[in-house]
């Protein structure tokens, strides 16, 4: 056997060069969590994680564990039972299948290897389903369900504030620091090491977000920490810890939704178009390049469509006056 046959080795090669290409550190890291799932089902189904036990065949039946075998979130501490599933989204198994793409183009292209095993593995249709969002009423519901006068109810409600208010993802607010915020210009900057699209992006706040946010900081002052959200022993709040704290609250709340984090960015962008926002203004506050992404992360709600439609659906302008409404009363 080869030495250079070896998936761990192999591995190990194709990511020495993604850090040297200066891949960011959460692209490391989904890396490395999307090979060991790969030789989790290796190990399931008894195959030696070689290179030259690989081609189709076994992709295309790693593709089928994950849709009918796998159970999501399964012995996942901050997971509870009804978010666990067999099954993994569309969008999952072809974000796990990239990875093992790149990583064996890379290798072969570098002529670590003599053939590329993933050549013809397609990914799964990915339909744009319809997200579900929080309702006005909803929202204020959630809101409220924190105890404010607890450290920890404070910082969630704080947290949420700034979620909402920035629109941002779980991972960049979990990560801010204290200096990432500019309270007397009422911004707060997403850097570039934490931005999922490597970008840097300003986001303008509402006074009330980042009064929440003065608070907060000061309540951490016994903390020896420059991260603004920790937990109750004054370390970085963890996004899945939040996300369970979160999913109680909605319950809380009596909400039968799915609550999760990203849930009120989704809610958030919805609401900002709803109320006229740009659709442009709302793509820079979501750090998206490709409007194309803009348009999955927003879903007006029907009734507002409607209401959009009727005040300007052409007939308006064509419609015979006896088919028009006619007013009756003062």
């Amino acid at each position: 056997m080869r030495l250079d046959d070896k998936l761990d080795d192999l591995f190990k090669t194709f990511y020495s060069i993604k850090v040297a290409e200066g891949r960011s550190e959460r692209t490391l890291g989904q890396y490395q969590d999307n090979y060991s799932y790969f030789v989790k089902y290796l190990d399931k189904r008894g195959i030696e994680p070689l290179f030259s036990n690989l081609d189709r065949t076994i992709f295309r039946d790693y593709i089928t564990y994950m849709r009918n075998e796998i159970v999501t979130f399964e012995g996942h501490k901050y997971k509870t039972d009804k978010q666990r599933q067999i099954g993994l989204a569309p969008s999952t198994i072809n974000t796990r299948l990239k990875t093992l793409r790149t990583m064996f183009t890379c290798l072969y292209e570098e002529e670590i290897t003599a053939s590329n095993p993933t050549n013809g593995v397609k990914n799964l249709p990915n339909p744009l389903e319809e997200i579900e969002v929080l309702t006005l009423d909803e929202l204020k519901r959630l809101l409220k369900t924190p105890d404010r006068s607890m450290y920890a109810g404070f910082r969630d409600h704080t947290l949420m504030y700034v979620l909402i208010d920035g629109l941002m993802r779980i991972s960049e607010a979990t990560n801010l620091k204290e200096r990432n915020f500019d309270l007397k210009h009422n911004t707060v900057t997403i850097p570039a090491s934490i931005a999922k699209s490597r970008k840097p992006r300003t986001l303008p706040l509402r006074p009330a977000t980042t009064k929440l946010v003065k608070r907060l900081i000061a309540a951490n002052g016994d903390f020896n920490s420059e991260y603004v959200f920790l937990t109750n022993y004054g370390e970085p709040i963890d996004r899945d810890q939040f996300r369970k704290r979160l999913n109680e609250y909605g319950d809380k709340a009596k909400i039968k939704k799915n609550i999760h984090p990203h849930l009120l960015r989704h809610t958030a962008a919805t609401l900002f178009l709803e109320d006229g926002g740009s659709i442009r203004h709302l793509q820079m506050l979501l750090g998206h390049a490709d409007l194309r992404m803009v348009l999955r992360y927003t879903h007006l709600s029907n009734e507002a469509v409607q209401n959009e439609h009727t005040k300007h659906s052409p007939i308006n302008k064509v419609a015979d006056k006896l088919s028009r409404p006619r007013k009756t009363r003062l």
